[in-house]
């Protein structure tokens, strides 16, 4: 009995490690062309999570007390394995992950148009490519690095899933305009 099950939980083990491949880096966009918008309910954004990692922000410590401890995690998981004060100010920054899904198989691109605070209403991008997916999927995107140091901190932000050149869904932060 216990032979079968720990047999089953290795293949078990084995099937989910092959589906928890990392992906790669976004592609970053020179510019964001404009693409016409037709919402499909065959694709939707389920959830976003947004994370800031800035040790200069105070709200971020204040809140820690209150959380228990939640954002001091966060902290350190982003700077998990960084050697030394400079890979740690690399790793500054703005993350996001979006979960998403699609009920029929299609190539989809999804896309992070942002402002920074210091380019003003200047729109960046970064995109990830998906053929023939299916399903449920997560996808990180990140502004970190000098472009965070030098721009600054992501002021607003839209996430868009692209089918065929056309917009099938959308979400955005309350200050995209």
């Amino acid at each position: 009995m216990t032979r079968l099950f720990v047999l089953l939980c290795a293949a078990l083990a084995v099937v989910l490690a092959g589906c928890a491949t990392p992906e790669g880096p976004a592609t970053r966009l020179d510019k964001a062309n404009i693409l016409p918008l037709e919402i499909d309910d065959d694709y939707q954004f389920r959830k976003i999570l947004t994370s800031v990692f800035d040790p200069d922000l105070k709200e971020q410590r204040v809140s820690s007390a209150k959380t228990g401890g939640v954002i001091d995690f966060e902290r350190a998981r982003r700077t998990w394995g960084a050697v030394g004060s400079l890979e740690v100010s690399k790793r500054h920054g703005s993350y996001f992950t979006f979960f998403w899904r699609t009920s029929r198989d299609s190539d989809v691109t999804l896309r992070l148009e942002y402002r920074q605070a210091g380019l003003g209403n200047y729109v960046m991008a970064q995109e990830r490519y998906f053929p023939a997916a299916r399903g449920s999927h997560r996808s990180t995107f990140q502004v970190t690095g000098d472009e965070f140091l030098e721009n600054g901190l992501v002021s607003a932000w839209r996430a868009l899933l692209i089918v065929d050149g056309r917009v099938v869904a959308l979400r955005q932060s309350a200050m995209w305009r």
